[in-house]
């Protein structure tokens, strides 16, 4: 496995990242937001001109990790409407930047959260709607899934803490019923933490099998009160855990990339700041 950094929690700017990469020894990257833009609404220049400075500084791009699908309601989305073409359409445009860049992946996102999907002996009408989020879950992304095949690129989703799936049973369930070779799982541990999912052994013996990428931060949080708290790498609740996971990666044959979701600002500083105090925490488990 090895350790890469998603670029926006260094800088805007991408040479300003590619340096400071270089400086800390950190060769892989993943594309969010480059130059003040998702990375979904970059141009073709922009695209190659990240391309010719991952040339000039010996970066490697990992993930073109787009926003595509987040924040929307699946029981407001028809295929083929408006919104979801909208959408899909930064996927593809995504996509056309992970192949000038190089990168083997794009993230896609899982729309946004219905908090009870399954239900039984009434609930199934009360709280969980009819019990139909998670079958129309499924049916908006079998054109994802076709999309993915006809690309031949990896599309990773990653569970989200606002997200269709959280859960690493969640994420799971919707690989094996989208049965789509070109879909995997982009694992956020803290996220599903903050529901209360045990990131090892219980989450990560559910996606062991469809893991396609994973994000490392760490978090002090309580759902119950509905807050989070951004710590330095094994300075909060993950910290039990990252020995683990880093065992269990290296027994199980991973042979991808770790970044370092670089969310971190410490008192007084900034979020460079966090990264210098981040990364050698994520080099030091992970490399």
């Amino acid at each position: 496995m090895k350790v890469s950094v998603i670029t926006n929690g260094i800088s805007q700017d991408y040479e300003t990242c590619c340096k400071i990469m270089q400086e800390t020894g950190v060769q892989y990257d993943e594309l969010q937001e480059v130059y003040g833009k998702r990375v979904e609404l970059l141009s073709e220049q922009e695209a190659q001109q990240i391309k010719a400075l991952n040339d000039q500084y010996g970066i490697t791009p990992v993930s073109v990790t787009t926003h595509a699908f987040a924040g929307v309601d699946v029981m407001s989305l028809e295929i083929g409407d408006a919104i979801y073409e909208k959408h899909m359409n930064l996927l593809k445009n995504g996509i056309r930047v992970a192949k000038i860049v190089g990168a083997p992946q794009v993230r896609a996102m899982p729309f946004t959260k219905a908090i009870v999907l399954h239900g039984a002996h009434g609930s199934d009408q009360w709280n969980a709607g009819g019990n139909k989020a998670w079958p129309k879950f499924i049916e908006l992304y079998r054109p994802i899934a076709a999309l993915a095949e006809a690309e031949d690129m990896t599309i990773t989703v990653e569970n989200g803490f606002n997200a269709m799936i959280v859960s690493g049973y969640q994420c799971r369930k919707f690989i094996e019923e989208l049965g789509c070779d070109k879909i995997k799982i982009l694992w956020d541990p803290a996220n599903a933490l903050y529901y209360g999912d045990i990131p090892y052994p219980n989450a990560y013996n559910e996606i062991r099998d469809c893991l396609g990428h994973v994000h490392i931060k760490d978090l002090n949080c309580s759902i119950i009160e509905g807050w989070v708290d951004i710590k330095n790498i094994g300075h909060g609740m993950m910290a039990p855990y990252l020995d683990d996971i880093r065992e269990a990666l290296e027994r199980d044959g991973y042979e991808g990339y770790i970044s370092l979701e670089n969310i971190y600002r410490p008192d007084g500083g900034d979020f460079v700041d966090g990264y210098y105090l981040d990364i050698p925490e994520l080099k030091k488990r992970f490399e």
